[in-house]
């Protein structure tokens, strides 16, 4: 027994060593109770007079990895100063604190990024154009999540004394493996990246693709981008084709819609009167119909001398797409109405055949029946060989008549043989 105990009346020192690390455990939570209900709360009031509030969101993402440090640092103190251990001992309980140490700084770390990221995505309430951001940002924040706790993973593994090569080889090897398999996900992955980023459809867009079809964007994913046609069905387009295609999109740069009609009236009509009515109509519209932008206003112009009447040219703008059909059709009605009205005619397409003077429709059939018709030379053999030979020397043809029409060189028809 220590004289120095038995002096003081503590018996037996063996218990000693236990009571040493149940005062220093318990000196920890003392600490880490102080540490996260005192300690803490007091700094997040000062961060109550920053304009910001990342500063608080970084503080609450530290609360409980510095508690948790805390605990395990008095545990690693507990054990080490309480009980005499073997240098192998000793080694091992180093290498469980250093382990520790690196989970909770991996903990604090994600906490940080994650809290960070937060704060990002809800200040972008006060922003127009935050849909990629918004879309982006979370990816950014899970796949870094997974990437900083398998590095911290593998720091735990070296230093508990395990060798991490041939994991490191293995994951590796592996992932070049996962990469080709899932080589089609990853190309449709990077594709939209680039549609969400690039910031050309967003969602209710109404959008036209290369191929003719035609609908508006339902969501714009990373793997796909999803369109609603007219017939109400849903089109999966992958974004890997979806980057690469034509894409119209009639929300861009702004949701008004050109409305452009074309029309014509007969020659005899008077163009001032036309152009005068046509205004008329086109003023009435952009007054009075909520379909018409009226700040834009309308125009006219005469465009060609057609094939049946002179071609002219409306324009105006309407609201949005579904608001130009509407303002083309009460267009063209109102714009019919008048015309029947005022008697201003549109033609239908009309062709003017020119015939020589003292031509009549029996000289056009007795012409057709000509032309049908086809001489029956089998049984004249020699004059058929004669003339062809008299068509060949350039002489007169069948029944005396050159090739071009007229009299023979001799200035009459040669007699039949």
């Amino acid at each position: 027994m220590d004289p120095i105990l038995a002096r003081f009346g503590l018996g037996d020192p063996e218990w000693l060593d236990p009571a040493t690390a149940g005062v220093i455990v318990l000196i920890s939570l003392v600490v880490a109770f102080i540490f996260h209900k005192a300690i803490v709360p007091i700094t997040l009031r000062f961060t109550n007079w920053t304009s910001t509030d990342l500063d608080e969101r970084l503080v609450k993402s530290i609360r409980w990895p510095l508690t948790l440090g805390i605990l395990s640092l008095g545990a690693y103190l507990a054990v080490t100063i309480s009980w005499d251990l073997t240098v192998t001992e000793r080694d091992r309980a180093d290498a469980i604190a250093r382990g520790l140490g690196v989970v909770v700084g991996i903990t604090a770390v994600v906490g940080l990024i994650s809290s960070t990221i937060d704060w990002y995505l809800a200040s972008l309430s006060n922003r127009a154009n935050h849909v990629v951001d918004l879309r982006l940002f979370p990816l950014i924040r899970r796949v870094g999540s997974v990437i900083i706790y398998v590095i911290g993973a593998l720091l735990v593994m070296d230093v508990m004394d395990i060798n991490i090569s041939p994991l490191i080889a293995g994951l590796g090897l592996g992932g070049l493996a996962v990469a080709l398999a899932i080589q089609p996900t990853l190309a449709n992955l990077f594709a939209g990246t680039y549609v969400m980023t690039e910031g050309v459809i967003s969602t209710g867009d109404y959008i036209e693709l290369e191929g003719g079809m035609a609908g508006y964007v339902v969501e714009v994913g990373w793997r796909s981008t999803r369109i609603r046609t007219w017939g109400n069905n849903l089109v999966v387009v992958p974004n890997a084709r979806f980057a690469e295609t034509i894409i119209t999109n009639y929300q861009q740069p702004a949701p008004a819609v050109n409305v452009y009609v074309t029309c014509g009236v007969s020659y005899d009509s008077d163009l001032d009167h036309v152009e005068k009515i046509c205004r008329e109509v086109m003023d009435d519209l952009v007054q009075n119909d909520s379909n018409a932008i009226r700040s834009y206003g309308s125009w006219f112009a005469f465009d060609a001398f057609g094939d049946s009447n002179v071609d002219f040219w409306l324009f105006m703008q309407a609201r949005d797409r579904v608001a130009s059909f509407n303002l083309q059709s009460t267009l063209i009605k109102n714009l019919h109405r008048e015309f029947r009205v005022e008697n201003i005619i549109i033609n239908y397409p009309v062709r003017t055949l020119q015939f020589p003077d003292g031509f009549t429709p029996e000289m056009l059939g007795a012409i057709q029946t000509s032309a049908n018709s086809t001489p029956d030379l089998s049984s004249r053999p020699e004059r058929l060989s004669r003339e062809a030979r008299l068509y060949e020397e350039g002489g007169p043809d069948i029944d005396g008549v050159p090739p071009g029409g007229g009299e023979s060189p001799m200035g009459t028809p040669d007699a039949p043989m």
